[in-house]
């Protein structure tokens, strides 16, 4: 019997994605699938302040579609090994905001409107809306043509980048005029993304600052079982949803469908590996909003979004029930007191159990635990209480491991964390994800 007679598609070993959306959830259009072990391949646009300027965008983020994998079901997890991600943003414009009043229902990152087409009895939710000049004023109804843009900018910068993706340079205001004069082409924007380019702003109030860039990937992962905007499925950005005037209100018990992949962590980058849960069938694996450089905690709220290419290959793991994602960083992201042991602290910590009559534990590797919730002590809460979930662990012996062999660290404010632990690999071979883990960081060495 064919393909076509079963009514299933055939797996591909490679799915190329470049068409985009703002809500994830089950509405989704799904692409592929990919075959367990394939790859998917992600031309993704700016997350934030594009989108925030565009007010038929319901959702602080513009992302790809998802891709549907081959035998991922409802209760299992799928391994998402970084394989490349480089920029294709030459330019990008971001800082800190403050929500327009009069512009938004609830929430400006998901329900801008026209004030001018409301007062008149026309449509005025999610309108459409065209560039005329640069500034705040730039972005205009299509209805009425009167100003609409949903945030200000407090205090911005324009940036550029090298040819090596290695150096980024705030620039002037007379260079970020003319860099605002060609956004598209400067930021990288496709013809099927929606956003307008954020250098249409022009900003230029930190000239001349220099930073390294270090890519990572702000979204990536699976499909929540309700439909969300893609810059709320999280546990801080999502509570903004609770009650709310708007279509996407949910209650506290609905946003425990998210999967809190608007992660935002600076070690979703090449070679890492992030495993996220399967909540609707086929995953859904999505991506977005990668950034050129961002510090820990994004205490302005954004960094500098751009376009990019990004490779993942997939990897299905049976029978794993997630909450939300674990990540597996590259070794050198990793706390100090986190790192794998080398087999010379091995036989130290061994003579030294032996002389006080006691017996190591057996070999342990590391892993990451992301929680989230509306404040930074609600994240690691949420973080701590996956843990023991999963590790079938008391709460205490989670915060005990986390504070002498482990951290938390501060992905985003107002409320996404990491925790790492190092975990005996009984455990982490009864839950299947050993292997996994060691072909991140090798075997547990010396043990």
């Amino acid at each position: 019997m064919t393909t076509m007679e079963t009514g299933r598609q055939e797996a591909l070993d490679h799915v190329l994605v470049d068409r985009y959306t703002d809500v994830v959830g089950p509405s989704n259009e799904m692409l592929g699938p990919v075959r367990d072990g394939g790859r998917i391949e992600y031309l993704t646009v700016p997350g934030c302040w594009g989108p925030m300027i565009t007010p038929s965008i319901r959702s602080g983020h513009e992302v790809t579609l998802p891709v549907r994998v081959e035998g991922a079901e409802v209760g299992d997890a799928v391994a998402l090994h970084v394989e490349r991600l480089e920029q294709v943003s030459r330019a990008t414009t971001s800082g800190t905001h403050e929500g327009w009043d009069g512009r938004f229902l609830s929430d400006p990152f998901v329900a801008g409107i026209c004030p001018t087409c409301r007062d008149e009895g026309r449509h005025f939710l999610y309108p459409d809306t065209y560039l005329d000049g640069l500034g705040h004023a730039a972005v205009r109804c299509s209805a009425c043509h009167g100003e609409v843009i949903p945030f200000r900018m407090i205090e911005g910068y324009t940036m550029v980048f090298d040819d090596d993706q290695a150096i980024g340079v705030t620039v002037t205001g007379q260079r970020a005029e003319e860099i605002a004069g060609d956004g598209r082409a400067w930021v990288g924007l496709p013809d099927n993304a929606a956003q307008h380019p954020i250098t249409v702003l022009a900003k230029a109030d930190l000239v001349g600052t220099m930073t390294r860039c270090r890519i990572s990937a702000g979204n990536l992962g699976s499909i929540p079982a309700i439909d969300l905007p893609s810059s709320h499925n999280c546990g801080d950005f999502g509570a903004f949803l609770v009650g709310a005037e708007h279509e996407f209100a949910v209650t506290e018990e609905q946003l425990e469908a998210r999967t809190d992949v608007h992660m935002d962590v600076d070690s979703v980058r090449e070679g890492a590996t992030v495993v996220v849960p399967v909540k609707v069938d086929g995953a859904g694996i999505y991506a977005g909003d990668v950034h050129a450089m961002i510090g820990d905690g994004e205490i302005a709220v954004h960094t500098t979004d751009i376009g990019a290419r990004l490779v993942v290959r997939v990897e299905v793991v049976k029978g794993l029930t997630l909450d939300g994602p674990l990540l597996l960083p590259p070794v050198e992201d990793l706390p100090f007191l986190a790192r794998p042991f080398a087999a010379d602290e091995v036989e130290r910590a061994r003579q030294l159990a032996d002389a006080n009559a006691t017996v190591l534990e057996g070999a342990v590797l590391p892993i990451q635990v992301l929680g989230s919730g509306p404040f930074v002590n609600a994240a690691v809460d949420n973080a701590v209480e996956r843990a023991a979930r999963l590790l079938d662990l008391s709460v205490h012996e989670v915060r005990n491991r986390g504070t002498i062999a482990g951290a938390v660290e501060i992905g985003r404010l107002p409320g996404f964390v990491q925790l790492s632990l190092q975990v005996p690999r009984r455990r982490l071979e009864a839950l299947g994800v050993a292997g996994l883990v060691e072909q991140a960081y090798g075997p547990a060495d010396g043990w």
